[in-house]
């Protein structure tokens, strides 16, 4: 449709009397000491009345929400900062990777400067505290710095500081007018950064995503660099180890490749090819840490992390037995068929899961969602669904076993979907005779022994046989009833996380302690709100339909789309629509349309 040339002219003056209210609206610092001087010793509420936009020196102060207790959720603030002022070229966020990489490296510049310039604890409750969405070791999309070729906006909270249920005006002024200022004045202008440790971050964030695409331009499913520190510094810490006790990794010379970084040189390192690939060793030697780095390696690290350049497949999901969970019409059939009373495993439901129907479904729901790498430890899988051995097959037959074992569909997964398997087995060498590839790790080096595994398998037959060879087919999308995905509580909408592993959506908890791959609590945030937002898509979607529009909504318009406060959407970062899947199939409410 075309616009007319008055049009255009009324749509021009509109946006500049629409830009001339939003400056009026803008007060002076002046006034907001002056507030604050006034409310001093007045009651809790009276901080309400600060409300609104501030010029501070070269900053705007934006004071969105205003806290109705000391005790309670702290206040929600931005400061926002002219793009020219602030002076970073355009190029260092002139794609999304850089963009990405630099709003993380500033949302850490402000966490860092505040642990300098901050007082904090000022009195009640959470008086005195400015806290921002602090990041770990991975680099993931967030809310909490905003850059655009205009400005650049920190979203932050505070504690506006109160003796009991009294206002300390002047503590308040201290925090907004003094430290608040100089923290910004620190992390905010390119010229008093350190140019060359910012521009590193960015361009490593950048080179690991590029290295990441490379791996489908290579015909492999995730790469491990030479030098790279794969151990953790502990259980509870996803710091890397030192490197006085780590063993750096050092690919086997028939696994290495070279690749070239996007912004100049080159990595050596281990390129893991599709297929099914076995990693296998004694306890203890690696085998799991490996592991553990592909599924993190979804993820871009922060420099000198160890694992920056330790990348995967961006759709690799980690698979897992999980007993007790949730299953909703999932078509289990390929692995589990036949159970007793007649069950129907094509649209299998169960309120709590066995280990193998729940590894299964696991399986499945990843499918749907498009998963190309499955990640399997045998450590947390059900033993009967991995495996069935000769001398089980002739005690218990195949018409009494409604199960076929994974290592009977682990090739048809790959020759059929295109979906490959990486797998830690320590105990079963049945799975020789189907693996492509076999990485032993010995004192945590790894070593391929490829041949020596075919070898031993040509050599000493299982005698096993196989169990069926029924073929996948298609895998079956599921359509949700919109009215079982109620994010209501007496007749409110309660939507948030309960730490990493939890989602309190409505009346539900939606329980994702199994769910490895969230890695940080504001994308478990994000989730609960993820699930609301596609709500507009259902019915006439499948989960993948709907989830593939948030992705593209989110492509297009940002994180900000799913938060439920307007103009403030501070603390998420971004899930996978995988995870997003996983949490809504773990809603116990969830039901399914009849028909569909």
């Amino acid at each position: 449709m075309s616009v007319t040339q008055t049009g255009l002219k009324g749509a021009a003056r509109s946006v500049c009397v629409g830009w001339r209210d939003m400056v009026s609206q803008i007060r002076d610092a002046a006034e907001l000491s002056s507030q604050l001087h006034g409310i001093d010793g007045k009651g809790y509420g009276a901080y309400k009345s600060i409300s609104g936009k501030y010029r501070v020196g070269d900053f705007i102060l934006c004071i969105d929400y205003v806290q109705g207790d000391p005790y309670a959720a702290p206040s929600k603030l931005r400061v926002q900062l002219d793009m020219e002022t602030a002076g970073f070229p355009l190029d260092i966020y002139g794609n999304i990777d850089r963009k990405v990489g630099l709003e993380d490296y500033l949302l850490r510049a402000f966490d860092w400067f505040i642990s300098r310039e901050v007082k904090g604890h000022r009195g009640s409750g959470k008086s005195g505290l400015i806290a921002v969405d602090s990041p770990g070791q991975e680099v993931i999309q967030r809310t909490g710095v905003k850059v655009s070729p205009s400005r650049v906006e920190v979203r932050l909270v505070a504690g506006l500081p109160a003796r009991g249920r009294r206002v300390l005006g002047y503590q308040a002024e201290k925090m907004l007018l003094g430290e608040l200022p100089r923290v910004a004045q620190g992390a905010l202008f390119y010229s008093r950064l350190n140019a060359d440790n910012l521009w590193r971050f960015v361009l490593n964030k950048e080179n690991s995503a590029e290295l990441r695409r490379e791996l489908c331009r290579r015909k492999a499913v995730a790469f491990v660099a030479d030098r790279a520190i794969l151990p953790r510094r502990s259980g509870i810490s996803e710091e890397p180890m030192s490197t006085a006790q780590a063993v750096p990794f050092e690919s086997p010379p028939s696994l290495r490749t070279e690749i070239p970084l996007a912004n100049g040189g080159s990595v050596s390192g281990m390129l893991i090819p599709e297929g099914v690939t076995l990693i296998v060793g004694g306890g203890y030697h690696g085998k799991s840490t490996l592991l553990d780095a592909l599924d993190r390696g979804i993820y871009d690290h922060v420099p000198d992390d160890g694992r920056e350049r330790v990348v995967t497949l961006p759709q690799a999901v980690k698979i897992r037995a999980e007993d007790g969970r949730q299953v909703t019409g999932v078509d289990i059939s390929f692995f589990i068929s036949d159970l007793p009373n007649s069950v129907d495993t094509t649209a299998f439901w169960t309120p709590s899961a066995s280990g193998s129907t729940s590894q299964a479904a696991n399986i499945m729901e990843a499918l749907e969602m498009g998963a190309e790498v499955l990640l399997v430890d045998e450590d947390t899988s059900a033993t009967n669904f991995m495996v069935r051995d000769m001398r089980m097959q002739k005690l218990v037959s195949s018409d009494r076993e409604p199960i076929t074992p994974f290592i009977d569909r682990v090739r048809q997964l790959y020759e059929e979907k295109g979906v490959s398997t990486v797998l830690v087995v320590g105990g079963s060498g049945d799975y020789f005779d189907v693996a492509d590839t076999v990485i032993m790790m010995d004192h945590y080096r790894p070593v391929d022994v490829t041949r020596r595994a075919r070898a031993i398998a040509k050599e000493n037959p299982t005698g096993r046989v196989r169990e069926s060879a029924a073929r996948l087919g298609g895998v079956r999308h599921r359509y949700p009833d919109p009215k079982s995905i109620d994010p209501t509580r007496k007749g409110k909408v309660r939507i948030r996380d309960r730490g990493l592993t939890t989602v309190e959506f409505g009346s539900e908890n939606i329980e994702l302690d199994q769910v490895e791959q969230l890695v940080d609590v504001s994308q478990t945030r994000a989730v609960g709100q993820i699930i609301e937002y596609a709500r507009k898509y259902l019915p006439e979607c499948s989960i993948r339909e709907a989830l593939q529009r948030v992705e593209e909504d989110l492509d297009e318009q940002g994180l900000d789309i799913i938060s439920p406060f307007s103009g403030h959407p501070g603390d998420f970062a971004r899930p996978r629509m995988m995870e997003v899947a996983a949490a809504l199939n773990r809603l116990r409410s969830l039901r399914l349309l009849q028909g569909r």
